[in-house]
């Protein structure tokens, strides 16, 4: 959880920091990256009250335990993304046919590459620490602020194109590009809480671990089969005869 605490703070000041960038150069290209901050924060709250209540013990009620909610937890993120993604549309189609000029170029870059450098570290983080840990809420969190980052990059390069050829539509294009970006994302999120909800079995690599340790009692004649295994966050399962 002190991982996710570092997510909040991280979003808390990358949302100051692009929503001034967007305010001092009218780019909605950078509006779209800041409205993807505030999701990556509400991401990173619902994360932490999943990793709350998956910290619980088992109980008579949940006897394996109340794993499972991280899977609910990258569900929401990745719907959240999706509606992220259809506001960043619905303002950049407008400016397709309305072009607006760019403010504040220099102070805009700025702005951004100091909120990317910022994700991107935390990202980092929090990627290796779910690696570690084997926390889907915190690999989810950590790939969400690493397309944040793409996304930022994206945008600083549609800004200096428009500076360098003056044309203003390249703004909502790259804007619609992030877009698109961000929905792919989100249904990875998606899928993933699916089949983690839905009981998927372990890996290939992970079972053929279990039959390496089990091997050795087929020396005394201990025959095993009917083999069940499934996920739940940092936890694996597996039954057998």
């Amino acid at each position: 959880r002190s991982y996710i605490w570092l997510s909040v703070a991280a979003a808390i000041i990358t949302i100051g920091l692009k929503f001034t960038a967007y305010l001092v150069t009218n780019s909605v290209g950078l509006l779209s990256d800041a409205l993807e901050s505030v999701v990556n924060l509400v991401a990173a709250i619902i994360a932490l009250w999943a990793l709350t209540i998956a910290a619980r013990p088992p109980d008579e009620e949940h006897a394996y335990g109340h794993y499972k909610v991280e899977y609910f937890s990258s569900g929401i993120e990745g719907a959240l993304i999706l509606v992220a993604a259809v506001t960043i549309a619905v303002t950049a189609i407008p400016r397709l046919f309305n072009p607006q000029p760019l403010e504040s170029f220099g102070l805009g870059i700025i702005i951004s590459v100091v909120a990317s450098v910022i994700n991107g570290g935390v990202a980092l983080v929090l990627l290796r620490a779910g690696k570690r840990m084997r926390s889907v809420t915190l690999e989810a969190d950590a790939h969400h602020l690493l397309t944040d980052v793409w996304t930022t990059v994206g945008v600083l390069v549609a800004f200096t194109l428009v500076e360098l050829t003056g044309w203003l539509r390249l703004d909502p294009l790259i804007a619609l590009v992030v877009a698109a970006n961000i929905v792919y994302t989100g249904v990875k999120l998606l899928r993933q809480s699916g089949l983690g909800l839905l009981d998927t079995a372990l890996p290939r690599a992970d079972m053929q671990i279990i039959h390496q340790a089990l091997a050795p009692f087929g020396q005394q004649g201990i025959q095993f089969h009917a083999f069940r295994s499934r996920m739940a966050a940092q936890h694996r399962f597996v039954s057998m005869h």
